[in-house]
């Protein structure tokens, strides 16, 4: 077929329409024109678009003068693409005037056995877990040998920069011998540095290998997995106090774990719940299953969920092969929803 500008009317022609995270529209009526069902009327080929971070789908629809699909229709596979946060350009969270984030301990210049404490200080900033949004406040990420990463961008999160997104302010963390660096960065709700971003002095500290340190530590309880420091779940949509639609794709996202089913052993990962207008249940047992606590066992990151118009509120919770939640347990923040009422279209009769 031949591309041809919306409003030409010409035999074998149409032009296209980007379909983006939403399925084919109705194929007998106009090709909606929304944030999700893009036109490009005027002919274009190609196009440049902005995504946020996460897992999207991409369908291409042609359509003719009118905005209709052809018979039969003309559609693409569906492509499945991943939007890397370190790659998004987000707006920046105000810092206070003179806040500050500093060592506790260690010291500058101090010698430390293998397993070392570490604790942060924190001035002029509230400090609240990641995922809550709430002025001058923030969590703190331990960079470890590590320069100060890009400070418009989403702070990374690998064995370099840990995440202590549940707003600890001590951890101990294991070093090989020899001389290390170690520095604090704030990040906000979303781990992004703030403006002006708040980082410490670098500190440097000396590793020396003592028996004491080599002696077998206790493993973890054997009721509950254990967790990574830098842990965190969180819903990709809809964000907290957000309009849905009645049926909406609820995206969860995860940072510092991995996804595996239920009844996989494996450690550092788990797999998600929903908790659907509910108290946080207690995190010492397994996860009810039922109508407002749902279970996603096969390792599913979205789901598309029925809810009655109104408010509600959403929670994840993280667990482990057998349900149970890890220790310390993952747990995103509690958001409120709106479901929206779709509106009702009255058909009126032509005399």
């Amino acid at each position: 077929m031949e591309i041809a500008p919306a409003g030409t009317a010409k035999p074998n022609t149409g032009h296209h329409h980007l379909l983006i995270d939403t399925e084919l529209p109705p194929l007998d009526q106009p090709i909606p024109s929304d944030f999700n069902h893009i036109h490009f009327g005027g002919g274009q080929t190609e196009a440049e678009i902005t995504l946020p971070a996460g897992e999207h789908t991409l369908q291409l629809l042609l359509g003719d003068q009118a905005h209709i699909s052809h018979q039969p229709p003309v559609f693409s596979e569906v492509l499945h693409v991943r939007v890397d946060p370190a790659t998004v350009e987000k707006a920046r969270t105000p810092a206070s005037a003179g806040a500050g984030v500093f060592f506790v301990e260690p010291a500058d210049g101090a010698t430390v056995g293998r397993k070392v404490t570490v604790k942060f200080g924190l001035s002029g900033m509230e400090l609240v877990p990641a995922g809550t949004n709430k002025p001058n406040s923030g969590h703190h990420h331990l960079l470890i040998d590590a320069p100060l990463p890009l400070l418009d961008r989403e702070i990374p999160s690998d064995l370099n920069h840990v995440h202590f997104g549940r707003a600890q302010t001590e951890a101990e963390i294991n070093l090989t011998p020899g001389d290390h660096t170690l520095q604090l960065l704030l990040g906000d709700h979303e781990h992004l540095p703030h403006d002006p971003p708040i980082f410490s002095k670098v500190i440097r500290i000396h590793v020396q290998d003592t028996a004491s340190d080599k002696a077998p530590q206790a493993g973890p309880t054997a009721d509950r997995r254990v967790s990574p420091p830098d842990a965190a779940v969180y819903f990709i949509y809809p964000s907290n106090g957000e309009r849905i639609y009645p049926n909406s794709t609820i995206r969860f996202g995860l940072r510092g774990m991995g996804v595996a089913p239920a009844g996989v052993v494996k450690p550092n990962t788990g797999h998600h719940h929903l908790m659907i207008d509910v108290e946080t249940p207690p995190l010492d047992r397994p996860l009810p299953s039922d109508l407002n606590h749902i279970h996603f066992g096969s390792g599913q990151t979205e789901k598309k969920i029925t809810l009655s118009p109104g408010e509600h509120t959403l929670q994840l919770i993280l667990a482990d092969e057998k349900h149970m939640p890890h220790d310390p347990p993952v747990v995103s923040e509690r958001i409120k929803v709106t479901v929206k009422v779709r509106p009702v279209r009255k058909r009126f009769r032509r005399w």
